[in-house]
């Protein structure tokens, strides 16, 4: 689970946006942060966010 007080600060590297953090299920060193504005998926992985813009998924509605 990623740090409550990083995902405070956190925001989307595209627009500057709020990014909504879902953790995985199955692990909690594993998740994504979600841009609603720019629908982009960023990965997390190993607690560490992949903030980098080519590497994000599109968001599936």
């Amino acid at each position: 689970m990623l740090d409550s007080r990083l995902l405070e600060i956190l925001v989307c590297p595209k627009c500057k946006g709020e990014l909504e953090y879902q953790p995985d299920p199955q692990d909690d060193t594993r998740g994504k942060l979600i841009c609603q504005q720019c629908k982009l998926v960023y990965l997390v992985e190993d607690d560490i966010p992949n903030m980098i813009i080519e590497e994000a998924q599109p968001l599936e509605e």
